[in-house]
């Protein structure tokens, strides 16, 4: 019965999300031509032409057809059409769509498997980092890949409060440690319920417990960093109360989320995003917004069982009509499988929320949530040459990854590589 109930989902995601409709913004009308000039010796280069390019900048401009140039890594220009001189890599995609990597905030595949940190014997590690767990291009991350997805914040568990720092890298095939990591550490992950409360019967079994340790250990870092002591357990949470570091905070429910902004960000000013934000969180969400937390849901994005408004709800249009800003998905991966990351963003766009902004909701969104958008999450001139091609629109299940290339190296290509995923 339930796999049934989910065929039904899809096949409605694959109606809605099949043309992108009025939600799509019109392409430019304005004819522009990049003139690329040779490349240097000790360069490289490649550029991709296709029908149309989804840039996800600020102007939400889109090419129809589209070309983007990559020279050494780096974006060199986006336009409609460019010359092409001798050297550079051309790849031609005259009907596919090319967008931004994607990027997800919440994973657990950066080991292979759910061999990240999950300490239980303490209840708050902030000197915990998932770093010596990764492996760099293993199998979950290539499926991941071939789902289009370029950058992952890999963290620890939910077994504790403060679980620990993560680290942010990019899905690169056969590199070493140092080549795929973008930040080490790239954030915190503190988890505020349901998970971390105690069975050993000690201090820590509810919520309002919980509460109390994470703040303890707060003020131990924001005393250090008044005193000017040195604490090396302390050394990357100090760091996130000088808004250094961001932090990503698992927590769910109607009740849980404001609890969680009025910590980060009222007893605490904080770089930060909360994480799940399901179980009718949403209905509370007006008061979240309004103290400027921005919002990564998944894996669940729409509500069934738990929902008494008589209806399937989707769980982003709600923080959307509520005005959340900067709203990103995630799949908790494993949980969800990391090559379905746009089937999340699908799956909300079918239930209410606009197609291009969950598109955003997968690529700059999440990026300036956790201040990494210099960088990635939009087809910008100077920016990392992370770039997917489409055979559709991205956020139509039956399309497929074409070609999926990372700080300007082709990672993988379908006609290559065959499909993965």
């Amino acid at each position: 019965m339930r796999a049934a109930w989910w065929a039904v989902l899809a096949l409605a995601s694959c109606r809605a999300t099949a043309s992108e409709g009025s939600h799509v913004p019109a392409a430019s009308t304005t004819p522009t031509e990049l003139v690329v000039r040779a490349l240097a010796s000790g360069e490289d280069g490649l550029i991709v032409r296709c029908g149309k390019l989804v840039t996800c900048d600020a102007l939400d401009t889109i090419f129809t057809p589209g070309v983007i140039v990559v020279r050494n890594g780096k974006i060199e220009g986006v336009a409609e059409r460019c010359n092409v001189p001798d050297g550079f890599a051309i790849y031609d995609f005259p009907d596919a769509t090319v967008a931004p990597g994607l990027v997800d905030l919440h994973t657990h595949i950066h080991s292979g498997s759910f061999g990240d940190i999950n300490d239980m014997v303490l209840p708050v590690n902030p000197e915990y980092r998932s770093s010596p767990t990764i492996v760099p291009g293993n199998r979950l991350i290539r499926r991941g890949l071939a789902g289009g997805v370029t950058t992952l914040f890999g963290i620890p568990g939910s077994g504790t409060s403060m679980a620990g720092f993560g680290v942010l890298y990019k899905s690169k095939l056969g590199s070493s440690y140092d080549d795929s990591v973008l930040a080490d550490p790239g954030g915190l992950k503190v988890a505020e319920d349901s998970n971390p409360q105690r069975d050993a019967g000690d201090f820590g079994a509810g919520r309002g417990a919980l509460s109390w340790l994470i703040q303890q250990v707060n003020d131990r870092a924001k005393g250090a960093i008044r005193e000017g002591r040195y604490d090396p357990a302390l050394e990357n949470l100090k760091k996130v109360h000088t808004k250094e570091l961001p932090i990503l905070i698992h927590t769910a429910g109607s009740d849980g989320i404001v609890n969680t902004a009025r910590m980060w960000r009222v007893n605490n000013d904080t770089r930060s995003t909360l994480s799940h934000g399901c179980f009718d969180a949403w209905k509370t969400s007006s008061a979240v917004i309004a103290l400027g937390m921005t919002v990564n849901n998944g894996p669940r994005t729409i509500e069934w069982f738990s929902s008494r408004e008589g209806r399937v709800v989707g769980i982003c249009a709600e923080y959307l009509k509520n005005g959340a800003k900067n709203l990103s998905m995630n799949t908790d991966s494993p949980v969800v499988a990391e090559e379905e990351l746009a089937l999340q963003s699908a799956m909300s766009s079918r239930y209410g929320a606009d197609d291009l902004t969950m598109l955003r909701a997968l690529t700059i969104h999440p990026a300036i949530a956790f201040g990494i958008d210099g960088r990635v999450g939009s087809l910008e001139s100077g920016k990392d040459a992370d770039v997917v091609v489409w055979n559709g629109w991205p956020l139509d299940p039956r399309s497929r990854v074409e070609l999926a290339v990372i700080d300007g190296s082709v990672e993988y290509d379908r006609a290559r590589d065959g499909q993965i995923f």
